[in-house]
């Protein structure tokens, strides 16, 4: 498996996850594959960094740590029912919660604890920060998707 940084034609960012470098290059050639963000079709691998391996995690297993391990990805036409319905729930987490952004861990939890009033709240919470709300019984969903104010 490699992962790629990918970026459209109109600069939007992901990554994704593909069982060989060819194995991208026959799904990008055959038009299987669309941003993430926007739907566009044009997709090439942006530039990454190496990981490197300093001689402390050189003894460390070369396994992903949980809060990093890849994530399933999705690739679909845009003009699909699949595409078109994915759209339409994020058009509706949109307009049903109210996005608290960097906030969202701080709000989560004084929401749970009464210091905040009970409300539907979407922002962004790193992998560690929302496992931790989770076992503290505050329930959280990751989005399929990214902010539409940052997609740009």
């Amino acid at each position: 498996m490699i992962r790629y940084t990918l970026k459209c034609s109109t600069g939007h960012s992901f990554e994704s996850w593909f069982a060989s470098s060819t194995a991208f290059d026959d799904l990008r050639d055959a038009g299987r594959l669309e941003c993430a963000v926007c739907g566009g079709r044009s997709l090439d691998r942006a530039l990454m960094a190496p990981r490197v391996r300093t001689a402390r995690s050189a003894t460390e297993p070369d396994v992903p740590a949980a809060d990093t391990a890849p994530r399933q990805s999705l690739s679909a036409p845009s003009d699909s029912k699949l595409a078109r319905l994915i759209r339409a729930v994020r058009k509706q987490v949109e307009r049903e919660t109210e996005d608290v952004g960097r906030n969202f861990v701080h709000e989560a939890r004084a929401i749970h604890t009464g210091q905040a009033p009970e409300r539907a709240i979407r922002g962004e919470a790193d992998p560690r920060e929302a496992r931790r709300l989770v076992e503290e019984g505050i329930s959280v969903i990751p989005l399929p998707f990214m902010d539409s104010k940052k997609a740009n």
